[in-house]
């Protein structure tokens, strides 16, 4: 048995503990034994409609039962899905599903208020490599001839699959995950078995994450960090709680009502469940879980560990993710001001980001990243995909970084975030924590915008606490007592939100266009 394989790894978890609860939504619940049979009645309804192993399906779902399920079906037939955000324009659904080259699509009838049966039928005649659609929840509508119901599908005698060989799980694709393209086109990253299975088994040791836990996917399914969080709660051989999408209140109740013990999320999830009057009455008691996805303040992380004691991680979609993460043994300020260590068999290094070579300890840098979870590439991008990596094979992750002795690694910020200011660098995320240690400051997004004299300038983007009265010259004469003049905000904005992508992160290049324009209307 392949045990880096996905399917392989599904099999053995559904036999050891068929009777387990494996997925739970709203009122229905799948223990391990009755999720193989459907998967199993998936994937012969696949074969018959023509899918081939090498095809790639598209997941077009919020976070369903639907979409588990039909992932493990897909990784039996080593046919590799693409996770797509049921959000998406009919332009950006048009271009990922033809660039991904899509085979077949696994599809909700309506999300939100958009009616995506709908609109799949009007994609239908541009997308010509398209086979069939499955469509969950379409019982009562006229379909396409293309396009079938999932409860046929799975209605079907569930009789395992013919025994077959399973492919190299470390060159088999299970997934093309496209990035969310805030600094350009997205990229479809391509994930073999063994990309995302190891570093989820590692990640799951490193948390100490059991089958009597019971785990809360409340991010994104369709991102890395969603996928990351299904797949270890099954290598686990553990309960996965699935929130069709993350609302604090309706988590809270979720949370209490499903006795969860492990929260996974971004740190704006965190931050939102604490303001729920629910959570001051009352805060539950979880055990661990996984906070990523943007930074993490020290004061943040002190926070939610009064209630759950959360582990930091660092990764990216290329790197399946986890490439570091804190272990509850590490020592105290560690934990709280890095995001760990790396997982067993990730090497890290910070290189010059002009000339490649690797820096020493203590200095700031260009991440570069060689390990199991490493993509095999971009999606039909070889140009895009060299320009990745280094010669010696370690991928170029974009982010400023800094190694300490004891191998602890600090997120400073991303490299196409680095404001050179009259020759000096600032790194916004510096700046930001020092500015959120201010008491009217709940959250804080600092950019910069060009100058004909300095090059550039750097912007604070303030969101204020609450009824806070707080002024743009009181907040840069707080920088100035602690900072070099030259990291002193040049100015200072204050506004109600930021701009997010769908996997809650600031849209750091749209913030710093409106503040260029706003300036550009007033002087």
């Amino acid at each position: 048995m392949l045990t880096g394989h996905l399917a392989a790894q599904f099999a053995e978890r559904a036999e050891q503990h068929a009777d387990r609860e494996f997925l739970v939504f709203g009122t229905r619940r799948m223990t391990y034994g009755q999720a193989r049979r459907e998967v199993d009645a998936l994937a012969h309804a696949f074969t018959d409609l023509g899918l081939q192993p090498g095809d790639r399906l598209a997941l077009v779902m919020p976070n369903r039962p639907e979409w588990v399920l039909a992932l493990l079906a897909a990784a039996s037939l080593d046919v590799a899905v693409v996770p797509l955000d049921p959000a998406l324009g009919a332009q950006e659904l048009r271009y990922q599903l033809r660039h991904a080259e899509a085979r077949a699509m696994v599809v909700v009838d309506v999300w939100r208020d958009t009616d995506l049966l709908e609109r799949m039928d009007q994609l239908l005649p541009e997308l010509p490599d398209l086979r069939f659609v499955v469509a969950v929840a379409a019982e009562d509508r006229w379909l396409d001839s293309r396009v079938y119901r999932w409860a046929d599908l799975v209605a079907r005698a569930p009789t395992p699959l013919e025994p077959h060989e399973l492919a190299d799980p470390s060159r088999t694709p299970l997934a093309i995950l496209y990035t969310s393209g805030t600094m350009g086109k997205p990229k479809g990253v391509v994930l073999t078995h063994a990309n995302v299975l190891e570093p989820a088994r590692l990640t799951a040791g490193a948390i100490v994450h059991t089958g009597d836990d019971r785990a809360l996917c409340a991010v994104p399914c369709n991102g890395i960090f969603g996928l990351h969080v299904v797949v270890m709660t099954l290598a686990s051989g553990a309960t996965l709680v699935l929130q069709e999408r993350f609302e604090a209140a309706a988590a809270l109740e979720l949370i209490r009502r499903e006795r969860v013990t492990l929260v996974h999320g971004v740190p704006t999830m965190f931050e939102l469940l604490m303001r729920e009057p629910a959570f001051a009455e009352r805060p539950p008691a979880c055990r661990t879980g996984i906070i990523a996805g943007s930074p993490v303040s020290p004061q943040l992380a002190d926070r939610i560990r009064r209630w759950c004691d959360v582990e930091i991680a660092y990764g990216l979609t290329e790197t399946g993710p986890t490439v570091t993460v804190t272990r509850p043994q590490d020592p105290a300020e560690r934990r709280r001001a890095t995001v760990g260590r790396p997982i067993t068999g990730v090497e890290v290094r910070v290189v010059d980001v002009v000339t490649g070579t690797v820096h020493g300890l203590e200095a700031v840098g260009e991440l570069a990243v060689k390990g199991p979870g490493v993509m095999q590439g971009y999606f039909r991008m070889p140009g895009e995909t060299r320009r990745s990596f280094t010669s010696e094979g370690h991928f170029l992750t974009g982010d400023l970084a800094i190694l300490d002795e004891e191998g602890y690694v600090r997120i400073v910020g991303r490299r196409s975030e680095l404001i050179i200011r009259g020759g000096h660098k600032i790194y916004p995320r510096e700046l930001e924590d020092f500015l959120r240690t201010h008491p009217a400051v709940d959250d804080v997004c600092v950019v910069g915008i060009p100058n004909e004299i300095l090059g550039e300038l750097s912007v604070a983007c303030v969101v204020p606490v609450e009824g806070a009265i707080i002024t743009p010259d009181e907040l840069r004469a707080f920088s100035r007592e602690a900072l070099a003049d030259y990291k002193v905000p040049d100015l200072v904005r204050f506004v109600d939100a930021f701009p997010l992508t769908g996997s809650g992160k600031v849209k750091r290049r749209e913030l710093a266009q409106v503040v260029s324009l706003e300036l550009s209307t007033t002087t």
